[in-house]
């Protein structure tokens, strides 16, 4: 009796609805479901290093064109690449070029006033020289949309050039005070032609300068909205739109400058609208000869000795 008791109790414990039967069948269907996500993991774990090495093998094959190309990559933490697509780097080399032939426009203009040459062959040299100016300010142009910070702190030019940098190159109101003695004698009409125009180009440096400092100003105000009561960035979606908000501001940058070189392009050509040909030719001499001096200034500098 009592066996037959026994077994009836073993029968319902291991019987289609018995208890052991339900703990196994739950842990067989727990064992299939970790089963089941375990290659659901190591399927995306493979994707995820498919990914990557097609990833490694697109950027070895940038580094080794940009090898070829000569573009210098540098390991420090300010340019995480070839300074922002060698737009930077692809200028200073235009620049160099653009400067080497306005060396030898110059060398043909200067001959040409020392033998007293036409106003026909003046023309033609100085409108050449002219046009090459109007180079440099669209090369500038499609440089700042790579590196604008590069354009705007005259990295391509000498420390001496450098001093007198204002939002990536000259003041055209300075450049007109220095031509003014080289030029005499002029009419009164032509006197009061410079001035006029000296008197609008400073006022529209003045506007432009203005508009940089409200723009400094309130990209520091964004940015120290950004931090928390400790000084560390507060909330994380807080955080991200601060700093969003500041690099549409930085944005505003490539337009300053454009503005800038759009100025000294118009004074230039302005000026040479008020003044005969052989006076702009001269003009263009004393221009040249200014920033040579700079140049040259940079270089004894540099040279000097140091004790």
């Amino acid at each position: 009796m009592e066996l037959s008791c026994l077994l009836i109790h073993l029968n319902r414990l291991t019987g289609p609805t018995g208890l052991w039967t339900k703990r196994l069948l739950r842990r067989l269907a727990q064992n299939r479901e970790a089963a089941r996500k375990s290659r659901l993991r190591k399927k995306a774990y493979v994707q995820q290093l498919e990914s990557s090495k097609l990833k490694l093998a697109s950027l070895e094959q940038e580094l080794q064109k940009a090898r070829q190309q000569g573009i210098f990559i540098s390991s420090s933490g300010d340019q995480t690449h070839a300074m922002s697509g060698n737009g930077a780097m692809t200028f200073d080399l235009e620049y160099t070029r653009w400067l080497e032939e306005q060396n030898k426009q110059i060398n043909e203009l200067r001959t040409a006033v020392n033998a007293h040459a036409s106003d026909s062959d003046l023309r033609l040299i100085v409108d050449g020289i002219m046009a090459h100016y109007d180079e440099i300010f669209k090369l500038k142009g499609a440089a700042a949309k790579a590196d604008v910070f590069h354009m705007l702190s005259g990295m391509w030019k000498t420390p001496a050039e450098r001093c007198f940098l204002w939002l990536g190159g000259f003041r055209s109101s300075e450049l007109l005070k220095l031509l003014v003695n080289q030029l005499e004698p002029l009419t009164e009409q032509q006197l009061m032609g410079l001035s006029s125009l000296e008197q609008s180009s400073h006022q529209a440096e003045d506007a432009l300068s203005q508009g940089m400092e409200a723009l400094q100003q309130s990209l520091a105000e964004t940015l120290a909205g950004s931090l928390g009561p400790s000084g560390s960035s507060g909330n994380v979606a807080n955080y991200m739109g601060q700093m969003a908000m500041a690099m549409g501001k930085l944005g505003t940058l490539e337009n300053f400058l454009r503005q800038a070189d759009n100025l000294r392009q118009q004074t230039l050509h302005q000026m040479q609208r008020i003044l005969t040909i052989r006076q702009a030719a001269r003009a263009l001499l004393a221009i040249h000869d200014y920033f040579s001096r700079l140049r040259a200034l940079s270089s004894l500098w540099l040279a000097r000795p140091r004790e």
